[in-house]
């Protein structure tokens, strides 16, 4: 998978906005609550419920980590070179779920 992917999996769901570009990072909100942004070229950090965090780390332990300045905060890192293709989609539909909810 590659940032082109994630932009156009994310332009499918409804009201999410891209931003970044020209030397930037991209990031992806849903009314100006992340739901991703880029890290590097082949890494992405996808908001994530606690819960559902640790299912994808035990699910696709090659797929996503962690890093422990991500620890206390909802997001988990999707390495789009060496991942699941499926379960990165899987997330990111997660976490565009997750920001639509009502806090």
């Amino acid at each position: 998978m590659q940032l082109t992917d994630v932009a156009d999996l994310l332009a499918g769901f409804d009201g999410v906005r891209a931003t970044g570009g020209d030397g930037e990072p991209a990031q992806w909100r849903y009314h100006g609550r992340m739901v991703a942004r880029q890290l590097d070229a082949t890494h992405i950090v996808i908001r994530s419920a606690f819960d559902h965090r640790e299912g994808v780390l035990a699910r696709h332990p090659g797929t996503f980590s962690v890093p422990t300045r991500f620890r206390k905060h909802m997001m988990v890192v999707a390495d789009l070179e060496a991942g699941d293709e499926r379960a990165i989609a899987d997330a990111l539909a997660a976490a565009w779920q997750l920001q639509c909810s009502p806090d």
